[in-house]
């Protein structure tokens, strides 16, 4: 898909028959959900099983949380309370299940790419087998039961994490949106809703789920994403031509090779810039995946948790820049 789509999820809310929801527990409730969970998932007949660390919220430094959320592998919602939530994560990150988030089970997968029938595939699998430990939430004509009505059916949010840097300059965005909306989809920030499009990064997702199969739910998600891909492209065929973006780029790639002190939100513009550049040919000397793990670890909390301490916005800023200097002279 030409670089264009960074990462795919694919996320299941599940929730436990016997159980109130999450939002009608009270701590000691939302405790025994967590143990009962954590039980099954280490119980279950998988060699994943040996792969996970469990995390209590409770037990986790304001950084930590806030790296994690950083790193999509939870949400600002979950993290935002501590009673009676866990975070089960494998140890390669591409699997995560927060319990009683909004629902008892949010579980999710991540991949690179666009790999939505993978991401399924996986998420099918692991969702079977703790269904054969738990006993979940689940209607003949609702399908399974979930807090918000707008999950009911699959409880499945598929999305596509997107660049779209000539889409965005070129104010398509907002059209696409309302396009999108007719369809069943949503397009909204990196981080979900409500959250800006920081570095030109979207998300993609289905917003219906009840009356629409997994497989229908996902093509649609494909087809969608394929032709947003071809859209961007054209745009960016279109704006390398100009004299003014080269320029642009080539500027953002020498002031990340050269800063002294730079914002998140700076760099994230300018490694946008720079991807930008390298998925059109104009930079050829930088390493694509190298940029994609620069937009992780360049931010703040997970800048904290990498270096073990808790450091000022202006220590941040310098150190943000040496590793900026550091990641892309020598990639």
């Amino acid at each position: 898909m030409s670089n264009i789509v960074m990462q795919t999820r694919i996320r299941l809310a599940r929730n436990l028959k016997k159980y109130p929801f999450p939002i009608r527990l009270n701590t000691a409730g939302k405790n025994e959900v967590a143990e009962e969970i954590i039980k099954a998932v280490k119980n279950c007949n998988s060699p994943l099983s040996k792969q996970l660390d469990v995390l209590y919220v409770k037990d986790l430094t304001e950084p930590q949380r806030i790296s994690l959320v950083e790193q999509h592998l939870a949400s600002p919602e979950f993290m935002s309370d501590s009673a009676g939530r866990a975070l089960i994560l494998s140890k390669d990150k591409t699997m995560s299940i927060m319990i009683n988030e909004e629902d008892h089970i949010r579980l999710q997968i991540l991949y690179k790419d666009l790999s939505l029938e993978q991401a399924y595939d996986t998420a099918d699998k692991l969702d079977t087998l703790l269904d054969e430990n738990l006993d979940f939430a689940f209607d003949e004509k609702l399908g399974y039961l979930t807090q918000c009505p707008t999950n009911l059916g699959t409880g499945m949010r598929a999305s596509v994490m997107l660049h779209l840097p000539a889409l965005k300059s070129g104010k398509a965005i907002g059209r696409i949106a309302g396009n999108l909306s007719k369809l069943g989809l949503t397009i909204r920030g990196a981080y979900g809703e409500g959250t800006e499009p920081e570095g030109a990064m979207y998300q993609l997702s289905n917003q219906v789920t009840l009356g629409i199969s997994e497989k229908a739910a996902i093509e649609n998600l494909k087809n969608i994403a394929q032709q947003l891909v071809t859209q961007e492209l054209q745009a960016e065929k279109r704006m390398c031509e100009s004299l003014e973006t080269q320029d642009k780029i080539s500027r953002s790639l020498g002031i990340l090779r050269s800063a002294k002190l730079i914002s998140c939100k700076e760099a994230l513009e300018l490694l946008s810039n720079v991807r930008f550049g390298i998925n059109s040919g104009i930079i050829e000397d930088i390493d694509l995946n190298t940029v994609d793990e620069l937009i992780t670890e360049i931010q703040p909390a997970t800048m904290m948790v990498n270096k073990n301490e808790k450091i000022s916005p202006r220590e941040r800023d310098i150190l943000r820049a040496e590793i900026l200097n550091r990641r892309l002279v020598h990639s």
